[in-house]
């Protein structure tokens, strides 16, 4: 999906011209993918824009650095006030907020720490990442071959940059093959995520997803899912899951900030069909919560105010 670009990108405490806003080309984020980024939306609310969840992704950007031993120049609180303050001087009252903490250029070669950390915060408007039929009838999924990276490979529990050529080859792949997205596993076989989704699966009216443990990473949509179905009574376990689990499921959803919360109404060609009532139920309360019309979710909505 292209980036509609708008006036500015707040760079390293500076709101630079979005044209301007470039970085070294030996910057060592570039050649060894050193560095830790975030996705967050805002929503348009009858109130403004608000965005969701925003600390606890600030929150997660900090500890992904920390994991990788880049000290981020600017507290949690900064960077709220920085992305802010980005949204304040632009026109969009919804929209996709990335920063990204980098290596500034220095010195070349496998050891990172000598490089000053810097961070930018962009944001543009972004529509339905896979699509408004599959946000309504489901997309389609396809196992893989590529494996998920373990724990003592990459820290998966960070959004590093590098990380991410793994989930690029999956979701090549499945696309070249003519589905919408992937299922990656995980060393042991069994179901990991999606290449930038959590993964739900419903069986006789029970929720479940993979434990961190099988190497997914704790997505900020991931959680507020699992804290929506305690608040309706949905049963919900974490367990670990074989691809085998997908293909019986009454119900499958993928759960991320880009792809908000999506039915699978097929796993490698295997029809689970349309989107259940459980996912229906938990699609509907998402939705409601980032448009703030859920007031006693208003906690996780951080409003935008203009003056």
């Amino acid at each position: 999906m292209p980036i509609q670009s708008v006036d500015e990108i707040w760079m390293n405490g500076e709101f630079v011209p979005w044209d301007e806003a470039t970085v070294h080309v030996l910057t060592p984020t570039l050649h060894y993918g050193w560095g830790v980024f975030e996705g967050i939306r805002a929503y348009a609310t009858e109130d403004g824009p608000a965005v969701f969840q925003h600390r606890a992704h600030m929150e997660r950007l900090h500890r992904s650095a920390q994991i990788l031993q880049m000290d981020i120049p600017y507290t949690v609180d900064e960077l709220l006030e920085s992305s802010g303050e980005l949204l304040r001087r632009s026109d969009l009252e919804s929209a996709y907020i990335r920063p990204l903490v980098y290596l500034a250029y220095g010195e070349m070669g496998l050891n990172p720490l000598p490089n000053e950390v810097r961070v930018a915060i962009a944001a543009w408007a972004w529509g339905t990442y896979l699509g408004d039929e599959g946000l309504q009838n489901g997309v389609t999924a396809k196992t893989s071959s590529w494996v998920r990276i373990g724990a003592n490979m990459i820290p998966t529990g960070t959004k590093a940059c590098g990380v991410y050529i793994n989930s690029s080859l999956a979701k090549v792949e499945v696309l070249k093959a003519g589905y919408d997205e992937a299922i990656l596993l995980n060393e042991q076989g069994e179901v990991a995520e999606g290449s930038g989704e959590n993964v739900f699966l419903v069986k006789d009216g029970v929720l479940m997803t993979p434990p961190l443990s099988a190497g997914v990473l704790r997505g900020i949509t991931r959680d507020a899912i699992i804290d929506f179905a305690g608040d309706l009574g949905i049963p919900f376990v974490e367990t670990r899951l074989l691809r085998q689990d997908i293909y019986v499921a009454d119900e499958a959803f993928y759960t991320g900030t880009a792809a908000e919360v999506v039915p699978i109404r097929s796993a490698d060609d295997r029809e689970i069909g349309a989107p259940g009532p459980i996912t229906k139920q938990l699609q509907d309360l998402f939705f409601a919560v980032v448009k703030g019309k859920e007031p006693r979710y208003a906690h996780m909505l951080d409003y935008v105010t203009r003056s």
